[in-house]
């Protein structure tokens, strides 16, 4: 039996194919006893114990069919993103004519839009990368978490930006605002949520109307460096000093020789934290506004954008 029950699960109906009584499935999988139980409608554990996040997977596939395909927050982590929000879930797409309810850890979204390609990930079929991220985007309720997922899996090299615009764009609008605004933001060059709160606060002061985001930048001498927020009018860059993105030595070096270069060009720096903005955001509009009076008094530097 065991070719017939992947991960020790088993449809009834294979049971059945293969000799199995209903009367002994039901003695098996009785309450006080039974060594079988009942995860999903339609399906058995021939072992008792909670299932394993993998067997959960399976049985999801094994109760919808051969064209289903795990999507969602379960497929972004088989495709190996770490930034994703701790669900028992298993999101399922399967084709608009079957039919098969959500129950339990199952979730069943009935599409017209089944992804031609499957990937095949750890032995699960799964959605394409960008429409993985996209419906788990959209069922997300905290924007942060929205910025997370997409801007990690961007970062990383594992989807782009257009990617995951036009998986929008081709799906449905319900739960799309906050993947929207991710998306925008991606557009305009944010790679982190902690570049998205500073954008947010930014935005929000009117004097930082004309900032521009990851902007590159040619210094007198030459030496180009990119900087993560420019107000090109007085030569004011921001720059967001993460310590999740300086995690390496040479990767924190190379940031302050970037700065020390602007600084050393007559550029204005202003240095943010992500704990700043989380913690005291009113304080990080009180240096942002020091820092613009700063650069309105002297003479603005040959610094040219591109």
């Amino acid at each position: 039996m065991s070719d017939a029950a992947p991960q020790q699960l088993i449809l009834v109906r294979t049971l059945l194919t293969l000799g199995v009584p209903s009367s002994t499935i039901a003695f098996r999988c009785r309450k006080a006893g039974g060594v079988w139980w009942r995860p999903l409608q339609g399906l058995i554990a021939l072992t008792r114990g909670a299932l394993t996040t993998y067997q959960r997977l399976v049985a999801a596939l094994l109760v919808t069919g051969d064209a289903a395909l795990v999507t969602g927050l379960a497929a972004c982590r088989l495709f190996g993103l770490e930034r994703v929000p701790d669900h028992d879930e298993v999101h399922v797409l399967i084709p608009h004519e079957q039919r098969r309810r959500s129950e339990g850890f199952l979730l069943v979204e009935r599409t017209a839009r089944m992804p031609p390609n499957p990937v095949i990930r750890n032995g699960i079929r799964c959605a394409p990368l960008a429409r993985a991220l996209i419906d788990a985007a959209r069922r997300l309720m905290r924007i942060d978490d929205v910025r997370a997922l997409l801007c990690e899996a961007v970062q990383r090299g594992r989807v782009t930006v257009s990617a995951l615009r036009a998986e929008l764009e081709a799906g449905s609008c319900r739960g799309a605002a906050l993947v929207r605004q991710v998306v925008v933001e991606l557009e305009d060059g944010i790679r982190s949520a902690a570049e998205g709160w500073l954008r947010e606060l930014v935005g929000a002061m009117p004097e930082f109307a004309d900032i521009r985001w990851n902007v590159a930048l040619r210094l007198p001498v030459g030496t180009k460096v990119v900087a993560d927020g420019f107000l090109d009018g007085v030569a004011l860059a921001i720059e967001l000093n993460s310590f999740a993105h300086h995690a390496d030595l040479s990767t924190f070096d190379a940031t302050m020789r970037r700065q020390a270069a602007m600084v050393a060009a007559g550029i204005v720096v202003v240095p943010v934290t992500p704990r700043e903005l989380r913690e005291d955001p009113a304080a990080v509009r009180r240096k942002l506004r020091a820092a613009l009076e700063q650069a309105r008094l002297r003479p603005r530097p040959a610094v040219v954008i591109g």
